[in-house]
């Protein structure tokens, strides 16, 4: 089904008749889905605060579920490096956390100065919870799309990302230089 004009064609509309010559069709990519961006996150806030929780945490707690088959519990540093947080950021978040009773912090019987966190049983009720309602929350998002077209549409943002998050020279920064 084919929808109206959004924001960004106006923009576009704009920018075509104000300076002709300029190419600006990359921002109708770039500017969609930053501005989905936006509406998306403002959506997973909506369920997460229905749970108590902010984006940080959940994904604190999220990354110790996913894992917990194959890591019982994870260092800080491990969490921080999952996360892409500083040390500081992610002991900010544990220390949250703790205090709500959704992880322990445990030292490392064999070795006094590893720390290791884990879910507690109520953190672990809560994000799975949790999970449930933010999987449908991100389906209910999705929904205009049929399932090849999400699957397509994966796939070329995967395309777009990888070199990105690899930062590789010639996609990040090659005209800010």
């Amino acid at each position: 089904m084919e929808h109206g004009p959004d924001h960004v064609d106006r923009i576009l509309e704009e920018w075509a008749a104000e300076w002709p010559g300029l190419d600006m069709s990359p921002q109708g990519i770039v500017g969609r889905i930053s501005r989905l961006s936006r509406f998306l996150e403002r959506g997973l806030v909506t369920t997460f605060e229905k749970f108590r929780l902010n984006g940080g945490e959940f994904d604190v707690l999220a990354t110790l579920r996913r894992r917990a088959r194959t890591e019982e519990a994870m260092s800080p540093t491990s969490l921080a490096d999952a996360l892409m947080l500083s040390s500081a950021a992610m002991t900010n978040r544990i220390d949250r956390l703790v205090e709500a009773g959704l992880v322990t912090r445990e030292r490392d019987e064999a070795d006094r100065r590893a720390v290791w966190v884990r879910l507690s049983d109520t953190g672990r009720q809560l994000i799975d919870r949790a999970l449930v309602e933010h999987a449908a929350t991100e389906a209910e998002m999705i929904d205009a799309l049929t399932p090849a077209e999400q699957k397509t549409l994966a796939k070329l943002l995967r395309k777009l990302l990888v070199p990105i998050e690899n930062g590789q020279p010639e996609v990040v920064g090659k005209h800010t230089k």
